[in-house]
């Protein structure tokens, strides 16, 4: 007599595994892809009706001014985007603008300090920043608003007292860091393809490297992100000195574009960044999407403000619609994770 014991089929369980993830993660990239190419479609219209309005607002110059206007805030809600992907927030951005662009104006004034000086300067001081939010963030856990709000105040503060009213003019800057902010190469300006390089360098690394996965996986579920053994403290790090250097460099281009520099330069520009990269849908409670998104974002505020001003409108309405698109943005993603998280639960249990 043979007894046959029918051993149990263990691999159904660890295929289905890899398969529902895989699952999760094309149903979350298709959510977030037609979350941009709305706002894109958005951007394409407004441009539209305001040219429709208004012929002079797609001329050369209208095109370069649109560029120019938008690349140093595109920027910011890059740096800014790497940060509010791990569930935090960096309120400091907009006077870590000014007090680089104060340093770099002081720096350079009445010498003749080339260009590489300036932007490597700039991005010393914006890391300094970083790196002090950041570890007072992850090391020394203390919610993000306290400390970049009380970091925004403190670099006011020193900012202030360091320029003491003084004013940077354009005639004491040399002139090849001038050239930066108004040069271009076959008719497209320096800045936007600065910004744009940074931001499609910034995208494949968080796309394709390990640490950059592990910046989405801290925001999505910082508790499982550490028992996966990820290294949380030193990736929030990273995060805050990289949007601290990218804000940096943000304002040594500040001064290559304007020239002329105070100590309140970018006041206020901090919600404007997060309100640019919360539109671009990026979740301001962290795990979900990209610098492209921010980008868009970034850029849609800025022709907002464009058109509004070709229209004649009063600039009292840009801030009343960059509110209003926040809340939008805000309310939209809080359903799409609902609905979201429903049909990766109703696909699960099939």
């Amino acid at each position: 007599m043979s007894v046959t014991i029918e051993k149990p089929e263990k691999s159904d369980q660890p295929a289905a595994a890899p398969e529902t993830a895989r699952s999760a993660r094309s149903l979350v990239d298709a959510v977030f892809r037609a979350r941009e190419i709305s706002i894109a479609g958005a951007l394409v219209l407004l441009v539209l009706f305001t040219w429709i309005a208004e012929p002079r607002f797609l001329n050369d110059q209208g095109i370069k001014d649109l560029l120019l206007n938008a690349a140093i805030l595109v920027l910011l809600a890059v740096g800014q985007s790497v940060v509010v992907i791990t569930r935090n927030i960096d309120l400091s951005v907009g006077s870590v603008v000014g007090l680089s662009a104060f340093a770099c104006g002081k720096f350079v004034s009445g010498t003749d300090h080339g260009v590489l000086t300036v932007l490597a300067l700039g991005i010393l001081v914006g890391a300094a920043c970083g790196i002090v939010s950041g570890a007072l963030v992850s090391f020394g856990r203390v919610p993000a608003l306290v400390v970049t709000l009380g970091m925004l105040y403190i670099i006011q503060g020193v900012d202030y007292w360091w320029a003491q009213g003084e004013q940077i003019n354009a005639a004491d800057v040399p002139q090849p860091v001038l050239d930066l902010g108004s040069g271009s190469v076959l008719g497209i300006p320096y800045l936007p393809l600065i910004a744009f390089a940074a931001l499609a360098a910034t995208a494949y690394v968080l796309r394709t490297y390990r640490a950059g996965r592990e910046l989405y996986a801290i925001g999505s579920s910082p508790e499982a992100a550490r028992l996966a053994g990820v290294p949380i403290r030193r990736r929030v790090l990273a995060a805050y000195l990289f949007s601290g250097a990218v804000s940096g460099f943000a304002g040594a281009l500040w001064l290559a574009r304007f020239g002329t520099v105070v100590a309140d330069n970018a006041h206020g520009w901090e919600l404007t960044v997060v309100s640019a990269v919360v539109v671009g849908g990026v979740a301001i409670v962290g795990g979900t999407g990209t610098v492209w998104g921010a980008a868009l974002g970034a850029l849609l505020l800025t022709t907002i403000g464009s058109a509004l001003a070709v229209l004649k409108v009063d600039s009292f309405w840009q801030d009343a619609i960059a509110g209003a698109l926040l809340l939008a943005a805000i309310s939209v993603d809080r359903i799409v994770r609902v609905r979201m998280t429903r049909a990766l639960r109703k696909r699960s249990a099939r």
